[in-house]
């Protein structure tokens, strides 16, 4: 076993005990972050953009499975009578774990399990399978990324297949299909990470010791490269722009609202701005800073300006991750 690995089995087991909190930032241009079941961009009911907090998951989930991490609540498919299908959910428990639930299965093995998996240590699971009925409150917590940039445009565009569709009148003719896209939208996800919601696994569970830094680690790698990461044709043009992470000391009392609401978005001629000042103002009521014990800013410098007066906050590209000053 080489001194790496031996490093990475270390850090898997050292367990993080602060909360977080923080914001995730998107961009989409020209693409289609998060497309509601009309392909259009999500809105709420008042017409504003928004992105699911399972868009945001899917692409943490995403980057991953491609670096080889496990992860349960991702598509996988199987052959069924010559047909190509999603698998059910004990077929992805059996094609990780290598046997499916069933009623004889101890629900303490399956959470053991559960835990293995990098997504569910993070996001938590609802586990419904051959009369076992778990449900994980996970330690990370995303809320709905809103859009702040109020110019946005949404485009439909016509797309030419290079076949005919035999099923209609028109079959002399190659078919047409559609693309939804948005010309520029800014989505900004508040996050929440707190340890404490697996205490009552940690005193159920044998050798469950809690949420691990590594885990932690991987999610703030995803919120950082999850989206740039994506290489779909509708998420062509996605990409993470912002980051802001918040850590609690140990034993920390104060606790902060979703802070996306205190982000400002303005439209520059060459380069946009992120305004967070407002969160200085809240983090400076009530002492609250002397209860942190970090913070970290990611943005992207290239098409942004930061504006931001937090003087203890580290900042950083988002891309190089080298420090701006």
């Amino acid at each position: 076993m080489t001194i790496y690995s031996i490093e990475v089995r270390r850090r898997k087991r050292m367990i993080k005990n602060n909360r977080v909190i923080g914001i995730i930032g998107i961009r989409s241009d020209m693409a289609n972050w998060n497309a509601d079941f009309t392909g259009r961009p999500k809105t709420d009911t008042r017409g504003n953009i928004f992105g699911s907090d399972k868009a945001l998951k899917y692409s943490l989930r995403k980057y991953w499975n491609d670096i080889g991490e496990k992860v349960l609540f991702f598509k996988s498919y199987t052959l069924q009578k010559g047909k190509l299908q999603p698998k059910e959910l004990n077929e992805r428990y059996e094609e990780l774990f290598g046997g499916k639930v069933n009623d004889k299965t101890d629900s303490e093995e399956i959470i053991k399990k559960l835990f293995s998996t990098i997504d569910v240590m993070n996001f938590g699971a609802t586990f419904a399978v051959s009369k076992q009925n778990i449900s994980i409150t996970g330690t990370v917590q995303i809320g709905q990324g809103m859009n702040k940039y109020n110019e946005s445009e949404v485009m439909t565009h016509g797309i030419l297949s290079p076949f005919r569709n035999s099923n209609k009148d028109e079959a002399d003719s190659s078919t047409l299909g559609r693309q939804v896209i948005s010309e520029e939208v800014h989505y900004f996800y508040p996050f929440t990470v707190n340890p404490q919601n697996y205490k009552n696994y940690t005193e159920l569970i044998d050798d469950f010791e809690g949420y691990t830094k590594h885990a932690y680690e991987l999610f703030k790698e995803g919120s950082l490269v999850g989206a740039t990461a994506l290489n779909t044709c509708s998420k062509a043009g996605c990409e993470n722009e912002f980051a802001l992470f918040i850590e609690f000391k140990e034993g920390s009392k104060s606790y902060l609202p979703s802070l996306d609401k205190y982000v400002s978005f303005e439209k520059g001629e060459e380069k946009n701005l992120i305004d967070i000042t407002k969160i200085k103002n809240i983090l400076e009521e009530g002492n609250i800073l002397d209860e942190v014990d970090g913070i970290e800013i990611y943005y992207n410098p290239y098409t942004t300006d930061l504006k931001n007066d937090i003087e203890t906050a580290k900042v950083y590209n988002i891309f190089t991750r080298e420090i701006v000053k």
